[in-house]
């Protein structure tokens, strides 16, 4: 690790000078009689079923 930091200069740091903050969109959530149950909402990490949205890690939300 040490050869990797040596072309950084002469003070590395693991954060950047100017960080840009990031920009997260959540859709409102339409209270509704379909609720996730309790345990259910833990799993997934929201009690509403319509926020509930597998990530797969790319673009478009579809599996390869």
């Amino acid at each position: 690790m040490a050869d990797k930091l040596e072309h950084c200069g002469p003070d590395p740091t693991p954060l950047p000078t100017d960080p840009v903050p990031a920009m997260a969109y959540v859709p409102y959530q339409q209270w509704s009689s379909t609720l996730h149950s309790a345990e259910r909402a833990l799993d997934t990490g929201t009690l509403f079923p319509v926020l509930d949205r597998p990530f797969y890690g790319r673009r478009g939300g579809e599996p390869r």
